[in-house]
């Protein structure tokens, strides 16, 4: 029979391979990350191990630093790296978030039944600030790209097109068979968007880079952090995004 919830040893080193889980962990409990992604910048005091990248990270170090948990994610990092440091016995949380609500869920999961810390109150004040938000008028149509050389946009099933949408901008590319597809910039001019969103990460997009790329349309260069992240961002994230959005003339 496998030890109840109650019996588990505590939780008191952990490693992180995504950058947004990073800062959510910091942020609660300063102490208890041991390593984290050379892409986790938040918070910017963070002293702690790096690992190497979400994609390549180094394996060997992390087991090194004799983790009770890794947090990891379904898109952001690999399934053999992950097999490899369940193989050498550690624990390993890998959490799917592809809409706001099933970030919630997730970051309750990660913080309270994986790190076994209390409930935050940046994660209430999250929840109360998205739960105000209310979208003026019908909805604009836009092309949101995540990259460039080559051109990539989001698609389906992401969580910054929930993001998107619950604040009045639906995404053009929601119901295409990729996530994240690959898109000729020639067919992204011809799509029918009424706007631009450009986020600066991960291709970091400028008033210089990107904008110019789709003449007549206007654009929204927004914060990467808050569209993209899942942690404690989450509490700005509506006002932040709705001011980006209003400057391109939402």
């Amino acid at each position: 029979m496998s030890a109840s919830r109650s019996s588990r040893p505590a939780v008191r080193r952990v490693v992180s391979l995504v950058p947004s889980l990073t800062e959510a962990v910091a942020v609660t409990e300063p102490g208890l990350l041991v390593g984290a992604t050379d892409w986790c910048e938040h918070p910017a005091e963070l002293d702690v191990a790096r690992v190497g990248g979400t994609k390549n990270p180094d394996t060997a170090r992390i087991v090194g630093l004799a983790p009770d948990l890794v947090i990891a994610n379904e898109e952001e990092n690999r399934a053999p790296d992950l097999a490899v440091l369940r193989a050498a016995g550690i624990e390993v949380l890998v959490t799917e978030v592809r809409t706001l609500p099933q970030a919630f869920t997730e970051l309750e999961r990660v913080l309270l039944r994986g790190c076994g810390l209390p409930r935050p109150a940046w994660l209430d004040e999250a929840r109360e600030a998205w739960r105000e938000v209310r979208a003026d008028g019908p909805s604009l149509r836009a092309v949101v790209p995540v990259w460039r050389r080559p051109w990539m946009v989001l698609g389906r099933d992401t969580f910054a097109g929930d993001v998107l949408a619950r604040l009045g901008v639906a995404n053009i590319h929601a119901a295409h068979a990729e996530r994240y597809p690959r898109i000729p910039l020639d067919e992204l001019n011809v799509c029918g968007a009424e706007l631009v969103v450009l986020p600066d990460e991960p291709y970091r997009f400028t008033r210089d880079d990107g904008p110019e790329s789709f003449p007549g349309l206007p654009s929204a260069l927004v914060s990467g952090r808050h569209l993209t992240w899942y942690g404690p961002s989450l509490a700005q994230a509506p006002r932040v995004l709705a001011a980006a959005l209003r400057a391109a003339g939402r």
